[in-house]
């Protein structure tokens, strides 16, 4: 299995790498709890497609090895630039859902541009949902204090109790089989305590107000209208305000968990964003070529 050690402390990650080697790039990161399962609906098909895909399993997810330490915004968006390093990645698209946007924003505003073409940011909790300085309107702390008590208490019977929200299993057409739902919070329960503890605290921290204005580059915000895990006005169409290039797609009755959900639109959606940024890296390298 394909592993790399992180810089920071020597973690060993685990990562998947599908598709030809040669095609568009894309790199998933995964929400809380989960590794890079979650994104069989898209890598799948898009790999097919010609496209390279390859995800990340965040420390204490997936088949990467736990760790004490680590559970920060920069460590996490550390992890993620040593991957696009390791594969000496290039005009990469970084998609992120829920937390994992806040990885991929963190990545470019931290390391830069140089490997990242543009972003795609999936029900994401960016800016941030919890009340701070740049979300005045977020969620009371102490009802997130008291949230991370039930979550510390029982994380199977937590996980399993939201599942419906985080489907919106009760609008037409959210439906997911009770076997998928098993599986998905089999996965989630995957993530050792540290780690599920960990992210939750980025969670409650994240802030990126003051960061989204700096990411000069295309990104895709994908939204659903009924996320209660990252309400649309506070998220999603904050996002598409701050940053200088954005795209807002809102997909009606959408979830936190959209990617199932909405899986074939939303493959859609990011299929023709990676082959618009693949058509417009051509034509910089023609014009870059005619000019010589």
């Amino acid at each position: 299995m394909p592993y790399f050690e992180s810089p920071v402390d020597g973690t060993r990650l685990h990562y998947v790498d599908h598709g030809p080697a040669t095609g568009p790039v894309a790199v998933f990161v995964a929400s809380a709890y989960v590794g890079h399962e979650m994104w069989e609906y898209q890598m799948l098909p898009l790999a097919e497609a010609g496209h390279r895909c390859v995800a990340l399993d965040r420390r204490g997810h997936g088949r990467s090895d736990d760790a004490w330490s680590g559970y920060d915004l920069d460590t996490l968006a550390d992890d993620l630039n040593a991957l696009l390093d390791h594969l000496d990645l290039r005009e990469v698209t970084l998609i992120g859902h829920s937390v994992g946007t806040g990885e991929v924003v963190r990545c470019v505003t931290r390391h830069g541009l140089a490997r990242v073409a543009r972003l795609a940011l999936v029900a994401g909790v960016s800016p941030g949902v919890v009340r701070s300085p740049g979300t005045p309107d977020g969620v009371d702390p102490e009802a997130v204090r008291a949230d991370d008590e039930v979550f510390r208490r029982d994380r199977a019977a937590y996980f399993s109790a939201l599942a419906d929200d985080f489907f919106a299993a009760h609008l037409p057409g959210n439906q997911m089989s009770p076997a998928y739902v098993r599986y998905l919070v089999d996965r989630c329960l995957s993530a050792t305590p540290r780690a599920a503890n960990g992210v939750r605290a980025v969670v409650a921290a994240l802030d990126l107000t003051e960061e989204l204005p700096a990411v000069d580059l295309p990104v895709l915000v994908v939204h659903g209208t009924h996320d209660t895990s990252a309400p649309l006005a506070l998220t999603g169409e904050r996002v598409a305000r701050l940053v200088p290039d954005g795209i807002l797609k809102v997909y009606e009755n959408g979830g936190h968990g959209l990617f199932a959900t909405h899986a074939a639109r939303l493959t859609a959606d990011l299929r023709e964003f990676l082959d618009a940024g693949a058509a417009r890296a051509a034509d910089t390298v023609g014009a870059a070529a005619a000019g010589r």
